[in-house]
């Protein structure tokens, strides 16, 4: 099964979506975004940038786990990934994005 981008409306009226794996796991979250077309471009950039390497930054939270960004050309992050308990995962988190994200179906459920 490929993976797939849910689009979705939040309770407060805004979108966002998610980039969901093959396996139906989460590999990553959009910001939120007022209107549906900028939710769906925020879809397209994330198309765009996920198989450039330098689009991601691997980031530490303060609680010691691991998560990744994946940011626009232009620097704005368009993605976040889930935390991870070891770097490895993320790594693997961030492979899983390149591989999906391109081909991707968008499930539209706004």
């Amino acid at each position: 099964m490929a993976g797939k981008f849910v689009l979705k409306k939040t309770s407060n009226g805004q979108f966002d979506f998610r980039l969901v794996a093959g396996n139906g796991e989460q590999i990553l979250r959009s910001e939120t975004y007022t209107t549906k077309p900028a939710a769906e471009n925020g879809i397209e950039s994330v198309k765009k940038n996920a198989g450039d390497d330098a689009r991601y930054d691997k980031l530490t939270a303060k609680n010691g786990q691991f998560y990744f960004n994946l940011k626009a050309a232009n620097g704005q992050v368009i993605g976040t990934s889930e935390m991870y308990k070891a770097e490895a995962s993320r790594d693997k988190g961030i492979a899983s994005v390149k591989s999906n994200a391109a081909t991707a179906a968008v499930d539209d459920q706004a």
